[in-house]
């Protein structure tokens, strides 16, 4: 009996066993060394922020429009016989370029009524001054010392048919006129916004045929503060002339996947403040936007939205960064003199393609990031790349 139990126990001691003396093991083995590894500093591109005498960019937008936009109509009544594919919409036509045309037979018949009464009317005139020629010789034959009066050498006669005869060239212009008329032409030229006639149908005078738009030149009504006012030197109600043309503004603008640029100049500003906005509203102005003043082929279109910069005449001192400098609208990375990032808040002025310029965040000669950074934590330890700042 006691061998039994002495069996059953014996897996139970040797497992015990087994289990002491891994513990034991364990406790006896030194621990292992702790290596510290250092952070990996990033490396980022600086340029020193520099103060320099400065111009400030204006930068303001507006949307394009045409300087000249009117509704098409007739002055002559008549039916339509043509319409040039000139005159469809988005279509460019000249300037003197017949449009439409309409029946014109009853304006030629007009015509030549008018022109039979000029005719009939000289006779008259002829007639009338031969009568009278013939009456003043007769009455200084029989009183060769007394003047006769107007009714007895029948003047009144000739002056009626001298009216008679202003009358009927009146009405032979005015049928010319209206034959001309039947053609309908712009005296500019432009593009067509839309069509509202077809061959065949009549139309009355002031009928609305279609809107057109004139393209020697367009207009951008760019809005501006007071301080962007002073900034350019415009007063208010300016007008440009010769001697004063207005300060350049570049236009520019999103068109497929470039962005396009436009020279404009201002040509007048209001000379009232706009109630709703409290801002003063000036007027660029760019010729030939659909020929020589394109971009590359690309014309200034109406109802384009774009960005306007012009550049102040009055001189500022101020820091000039980088444009990659400037991160978030308004912050700058900086790396301070222990190599370390510090985030600033930065007060802009103006920016451009290739620089920014501020008023206050950071001073002279400071280090400010250009390079890109992931994950930007105030304070880090970063290693500084030189790089020299760009105008």
């Amino acid at each position: 009996m006691k061998n039994k139990y002495l069996k059953a126990a014996a897996p139970v001691m040797v497992l015990a066993l087994g289990f002491a003396t891994v513990q034991f093991m364990s406790a006896a083995k030194p621990a292992p060394e702790k290596k510290e590894e250092e952070q990996r500093r990033v490396s980022l591109l600086y340029a020193e922020a520099r103060e320099d005498s400065v111009h400030l960019a204006v930068t303001t937008q507006g949307e394009v429009r045409p300087h000249t936009e009117i509704d098409l109509t007739p002055q002559v009544a008549g039916r339509i016989v043509s319409i040039s594919e000139s005159f469809a919409e988005g279509a460019g036509f000249e300037a003197g370029e017949t449009l439409i045309q309409l029946d014109d037979a009853d304006y030629r018949l007009a015509l030549a009524q008018a022109e039979a009464g000029v005719a009939q009317a000289e006779v008259l005139l002829l007639q009338a001054k031969a009568a009278a020629d013939v009456k003043r010789k007769q009455w200084l034959s029989i009183n060769p010392n007394k003047q006769p009066t107007p009714l007895q050498v029948n003047q009144p006669q000739v002056d009626e048919a001298e009216a008679r005869l202003r009358s009927a060239r009146a009405e032979l212009a005015d049928a010319k006129l209206d034959l001309a008329r039947t053609q309908i032409k712009l005296p500019f030229r432009g593009r067509v916004i839309g069509r509202d006639v077809g061959v065949g149908q009549y139309v009355t005078a002031n009928t609305p045929l279609g809107r057109v738009f004139a393209t020697d030149r367009v207009e951008v009504r760019l809005p501006l503060t007071d301080s962007q006012l002073q900034e350019l030197d415009l007063p208010m109600g300016f007008v440009s002339t010769a001697e004063n043309p207005g300060p350049t503004v570049t236009l520019s603008a999103q068109v497929g996947r470039e962005l396009r640029d436009w020279q404009g100049r201002i040509v007048r500003t209001q000379a009232a403040v706009d109630q709703q906005t409290r801002l003063i509203y000036a007027v660029a102005e760019v010729q030939d936007p659909y020929g020589k003043g394109a971009s590359d082929g690309v014309p200034l279109a109406v109802g384009l939205f774009v960005t306007a910069q012009a550049e102040g005449v009055q001189e500022h001192r101020a820091l000039v960064l980088p444009r990659n400098a400037l991160r978030n609208a308004d912050k700058v990375y900086v790396i301070n003199e222990e190599d370390r990032l510090d985030i600033r808040t930065v007060e802009v002025l103006s920016t451009s393609e290739h620089r920014v310029v501020v008023a206050s965040g950071v001073s002279d000669g400071e280090r400010v990031v250009t390079s890109t950074i992931a994950n930007p934590v105030d304070g880090m330890e970063v290693q500084p790349i030189t790089q020299l700042a760009q105008k």
